[in-house]
């Protein structure tokens, strides 16, 4: 007789966004059957748009609103996988189960850097009541909770998360203080003059910004934040604390099983870690001596990983398709803080041209960075309505056909 087909087993190590993305792709593009796919998630929910949870905090989003699709695959929620056994090849669950596999994606994404400032936490180690970072539904809906109990809430750090969580709460008319250790908002993007009109344009909105070049203290009595004093002694008094400081790959269950690990999990061009049938994916991953830590770059690399796979699994492999590292890119919008940042946005040198349309009237600054007349980077502040255009044109490394400036202009705007 016959033997009957046994599916292929993927487990994948984590819910979130690349994850989601993985599965639902390489379910519709191998053989019927011929795969079956495990999602397993620390949090309790089900995979979701970790990029609109600033949408979410702000009330433009139902909770329901951000979920992703899976293609069908089993999602383990609230299911943490604490080692692996690449020999073995199986895994094993913080409730002690043990579980197989014959391909095993790690997609366990990045967690919150939290900042080192005194007081920040209680003599056992933990937040003090009313401080959260910004990373998971969990954590929005911890701020959500403490905002509606009224008081001011903080900030820090005044990169693209944090701008978009004062925006939020702000928006939810709640008084905001942010603030950044650096001269300018979001300087990773942008240059000094983009970074003035992101400022006025946040103050516009009752937030209050910081420039603190030292180290804050938080205040408080027993276990509560009661607010920040900053390093020239001003006192900020708040009753919600939010932690936008950055965020760093999940490395431990690799590095535990002895995978090659950098930054991120070290991969090659077929996203293969250091041991045979484990593969990396998103903000864990570490490609060609970068880990990339954006949505593109996630989706891009579930999608080369899900068709080859697919491939493998029809019987007709492949070649190596190596992921294309996406332009960098910056996007925050949905609110009056209206910013898209692409490639190298802030160049500067002799062979580089820039050509700047700024309206400090209208709130609206646009940049194209040119290198051999081929643009290289951009900045849009306040008007989006460009946009793809000029993203398009990043992207192709194509130079500019006709005046760079009617790029930024586009037909029809002013």
């Amino acid at each position: 007789m016959p033997r009957p087909h046994v599916p292929h087993r993927v487990a994948v190590v984590g819910a979130g966004m690349a994850a989601a993305r993985f599965a639902r792709q390489l379910l519709a593009l191998a053989p019927g059957g011929s795969a079956r796919v495990t999602l397993y998630g620390a949090e309790p929910y089900a995979p979701y748009n970790r990029t609109l949870l600033t949408g979410l905090l702000r009330g433009r989003y139902a909770s329901g609103a951000v979920a992703l699709p899976t293609g069908g695959a089993a999602v383990r929620t609230g299911t943490e996988v604490v080692a692996i056994d690449p020999g073995a090849r199986t895994l094993r669950t913080a409730g002690g189960e043990t579980a197989g596999y014959d391909t095993l994606v790690l997609a366990t994404g990045a967690a919150p850097v939290l900042p080192d400032l005194p007081g920040l936490r209680t003599a056992a180690g933990a937040l003090r009541d009313g401080v959260h970072a910004l990373r998971t539904l969990g954590d929005r809906a911890g701020i959500a909770a403490d905002v509606r109990s009224g008081g001011t809430a903080v900030v820090v750090g005044g990169g693209v998360l944090g701008v978009g969580a004062a925006q939020a709460l702000a928006g939810s008319g709640v008084p905001v203080h942010l603030i950044h250790d650096r001269a300018d908002l979001m300087d990773r993007h942008l240059d000094a003059g983009a970074a003035a009109i992101v400022r006025r344009t946040v103050a516009s909105l009752g937030v209050r910004v910081h420039h603190e070049p030292g180290t804050a203290t938080a205040l408080g009595d027993g276990g509560r934040i009661a607010g920040l004093r900053l390093s020239d002694g001003t006192r900020l008094d708040a009753w919600t604390a939010v932690l936008a400081c950055g965020v760093r790959p999940r490395t431990e269950l690799a590095r535990a099983a002895g995978l090659a690990v950098a930054t991120g999990v070290v991969v090659d061009d077929t996203l293969a870690a250091s041991a045979p049938h484990v593969y990396a994916i998103g903000d864990c991953a570490e490609h060609r001596n970068v880990v990339h830590g954006r949505a593109e770059a996630a989706w891009e690399q579930a999608d080369a990983l899900a068709a080859a796979l697919a491939a493998e699994l029809s019987g007709t492999p492949a070649g190596t398709r190596r992921p294309a590292p996406p332009v960098r890119l910056l996007r925050l919008g949905g609110g009056p803080v209206e910013v898209a940042a692409f490639g190298d946005s802030t160049a500067s040198g002799d062979d580089t041209e820039v050509v700047i349309l700024a309206d400090a009237t209208r709130g609206t600054y646009r940049k194209l960075v040119l290198r051999g007349g081929v643009p290289v980077g951009a900045i849009l502040v306040g008007d989006l309505t460009t946009v793809g255009d000029v993203g398009d044109a990043v992207a192709s490394g194509e130079p500019v056909a006709g005046d760079a400036l009617d790029l930024l202009v586009g037909e029809g705007c002013g």
